[in-house]
């Protein structure tokens, strides 16, 4: 029997006063009460739910998976068993070619819960602080929260050191909620069982344990667990709600409970094998990115398909926990009026490129599953296959809400895509990893690294090459098809509204974040570019 932590989930309810003391409380309290008087007693986040608050108004329910690929049956995967949200997907608008706008967990978090690209907002590493940056910044939980819903998060949304901040709050956002859980499980008590290529190294190192128990002690059970009970909690009070559930897995450690392990035979896992002549072809950023740990470069081919087994099985542990999520929301009887979302912020490399893990320009680490469903709106495998971004989330849910979008947001809403009242033959999606900016369209995707490509440059067709194996950029003949994609990100790059001085109106109420200096950009990172839809 396991004798971990007890408690089923850790709740932090974050009031004004989190972390003050009694003096700074009282002076704080002064001083925001004069500048309400300043501004013309502007009512706070809460005092707007509390005014424009509607049992009519659409639910939110905003599913988010950690690391994960588009390794799903709804994608065409037929390996990885995940029946809960391939039987969702049949009633959603699935993305075919979404893509992240930044390949590592906190930019990306940062970027598609603002609306805005990491250049745009500066958040181009985990560390930051989204406060830290930009202040004022209305998150699209926080709007939502303003237009009369309870806003909740439980698990993973904005940044977490996974596994070493799983239990605490990690990079959260305290203005975006009005409700925080953060749950614990034996998977984050239980780290010393846990194998790695490093040992002791867990979040940044390939790691796994096909670990005993029951799903719920898990912390991703754990967090299943209590958006059960928020939803269960919503039905009885009809408050409009958006519930953001965010889930650790499949982020390394890979640890799911044994049978999830048993659901694949490791000999069965197919691992790409390495050519280190493709490496010659790539520019040097690309290169580095792909080399950039030398503990996984040639894994024995046994220890890979080992890795690769877990990363399944963490997939398929997080559909089940999932599975339950939807369970609730069709037994409350809430699904009738609630637009669920799911999403992974990037995707994974298993090996493609001789690369794994993610931080790279490449299809596997930008291209992540995307679906919306929308209750009101009954769609049947509905598919869109033009290339669309997560910054295009926030502007999406505003409408699909009621809720205006600021201008400077980076994003275009999918609604016209979800209902079918605009088909485009094109669309782009950009990407950007340190110094290179990447441009997906339906066929090619172009990648500069560098300004102008200075450093290199990598052209795919992915009709003739869908596993970007041969960089066109060196071919000669497609200077003109480098110009036209080139020409597509020149005229993003002019179109990019200037963000405002200030960003919406800084929440006073919230409690203090922690600060730390504000990024500054050291001059090799290309701005990514504001959308507009190519056609190719």
């Amino acid at each position: 029997m396991w004798k971990g932590r007890t408690d089923s989930v850790r709740c932090d309810l974050w009031s004004p006063t989190d972390g003050m003391t009694l003096r700074a409380q009282r002076v704080g309290g002064l001083f925001a009460a004069a500048w309400a008087c300043l501004i013309g007693c502007a009512p706070s986040d809460q005092a707007t739910t509390s005014m424009s608050s509607s049992h009519d108004q659409v639910n939110v329910l905003f599913l988010v998976a950690d690391d994960l690929n588009c390794s799903l049956g709804f994608l065409g995967d037929t390996i990885v068993q995940t029946p809960h949200l391939d039987a969702l997907a049949q009633k959603a608008v699935v993305f075919e070619q979404a893509h992240c706008q930044y390949p590592l967990c906190g930019p990306s978090r940062a970027s598609f819960m603002t609306g805005m690209y990491p250049s745009q907002s500066g958040i181009t590493q985990n560390r930051v602080m989204l406060r830290s940056v930009l202040p004022d910044v209305v998150t699209l939980a926080q709007g939502f929260r303003r237009h009369g819903h309870r806003s909740v998060r439980v698990g993973k949304i904005f940044h977490y050191d996974n596994p070493g901040d799983i239990g605490t709050s990690g990079h959260d956002d305290n203005p975006s909620w009005d409700e925080t859980h953060n749950p614990r499980g034996r998977d984050k008590d239980e780290e010393h069982l846990i194998e790695s290529l490093v040992p002791g190294k867990f979040g940044g190192t390939l790691s796994w344990l096909a670990s005993e128990g029951r799903d719920e002690e898990y912390t991703d059970g754990k967090v299943a667990t209590q958006v059960v009970h928020e939803l269960e909690r919503f039905a009885e009070s009809g408050e409009p709600f958006f519930l953001a559930a965010g889930f650790f897995r499949p982020h390394t450690p890979f640890v799911a409970p044994r049978p999830y392990f048993e659901l694949y035979d490791s000999n069965a896992m197919v691992v790409p094998a390495s050519d280190p002549n493709e490496w010659v072809q790539l520019p040097l950023p690309a290169q580095k990115s792909i080399r950039a740990k030398k503990v996984q470069r040639n894994l024995p081919s046994g220890r890979a398909k080992e890795i690769k087994q877990a990363y399944c099985a963490s997939i398929s542990f997080v559909d089940a926990q999932i599975g339950r999520v939807l369970t609730a929301l069709r037994s409350t009887g809430l699904a009738e009026n609630t637009v669920v979302v799911f999403l992974s912020d990037h995707g994974y490399h298993l090996g493609e490129h001789g690369h794994w893990q993610k931080q790279t320009l490449f299809e596997e680490a930008t291209r992540v599953p995307l679906f919306i469903l929308d209750p009101r709106h009954e769609t049947s495998n509905a598919r869109v296959p033009q290339p669309v971004e997560l910054v295009d989330l926030y502007p999406t849910l505003n409408e699909l809400a009621g809720i205006s979008t600021p201008e400077y947001v980076a994003g275009r809403s999918l609604v016209p895509r979800m209902r079918e009242e605009v088909v485009e033959t094109g669309g782009g999606a950009l990407t950007q990893w340190r110094q290179g900016v990447s441009l997906r369209t339906i066929r090619h995707r172009l990648t500069l690294w560098g300004k102008d490509g200075e450093l290199g440059m990598e052209l795919y067709d992915h009709n003739e090459d869908p596993g970007e194996e041969n960089n066109l950029a060196l071919v000669p003949g497609h200077e003109a098809l480098i110009d036209s994609l080139r020409g597509w990100m020149e005229e993003r790059t002019r179109s990019t509204l200037p963000l405002p001085p200030s960003i919406g109106r800084m929440n006073l109420e919230a409690p203090p974040m922690p600060w730390s200096p504000p990024l500054f950009r050291d001059g090799e990172d290309i701005p990514l570019l504001h959308p507009s839809p190519p056609t190719p």
